[in-house]
C-alpha cells in the first residue's frame, strides 16, 4: 500500500515538530493508541486498539526515526504486530514546511500487511488507513489547540 498526503495545521513549524516528537501529543493523536513509550530520541514503542474491516485487533509496535532534519522532517519506519490479526509494517517520509503562520505537513508512504489483513482486501486497507491518518491529523490539530500552541488564544 502506497499512500501520500498533506495536512495544513495551525501552528509554528518548531512547534508542530516538538508534538510530533512528544509522547503525550502522539498518544493523544495517534488513534485507538493506548501507549507510547519513547525509548531513546530515535526510537518509539506503541499500543494501539483497532479494528481493520471485520479484524479487532491490538496492535504492539516500534517506530524508529531516521533522516532527522530537524525541524524540517524525518524518515519514520516502523512495524507492528496483532497476534492473529497478522501484521504490518512500513515506512514514511514526513516534511515540514512553514506558510505564514500555519505548518503543511506533508508524508509519503508504503506500508505492507500479512495475517487476516492481509486476507480483508486492498481496497479496505487503503480506505482504512487514509481514515486513521485523517484521524490522527484532527486529534493532532485538537491537542494543539487545547494547550494554545496554535497561538491563536494568546499563548
Amino acid at each position: 500500500m502506497d499512500m501520500t498526503g498533506e495536512q495544513r495545521i495551525a501552528a509554528p513549524k518548531q512547534v508542530v515538530w516538538e508534538a510530533l516528537n512528544d509522547v503525550e501529543a502522539l498518544k493523544a493523536s495517534i488513534p485507538g493508541c493506548e501507549e507510547v513509550e519513547k525509548k531513546s530520541d530515535t526510537e518509539f514503542s506503541a499500543k494501539v486498539r483497532l479494528a481493520i474491516g471485520p479484524v479487532k485487533a491490538r496492535f504492539t509496535g516500534e517506530v524508529t526515526l531516521s533522516d532527522i532534519d530537524a525541524p524540517n522532517g524525518y524518515t519514520l519506519s516502523g512495524q507492528g504486530v496483532g497476534g492473529v490479526a497478522g501484521f504490518g509494517k512500513g515506512e514514511a517520509k514526513v516534511t515540514l514546511a512553514e506558510d505564514g503562520e500555519e505548518t503543511v505537513i506533508s508524508y509519503t508512504a508504503h506500508a505492507t500487511v500479512g495475517g487476516k489483513l492481509a486476507q480483508i482486501g486492498q481496497r479496505l486497507i487503503d480506505s482504512t488507513a487514509k481514515k486513521l491518518a485523517g484521524q490522527f491529523f484532527s486529534n493532532f490539530s485538537d491537542y494543539l489547540d487545547e494547550r494554545g500552541a496554535s497561538g491563536k488564544s494568546g499563548a
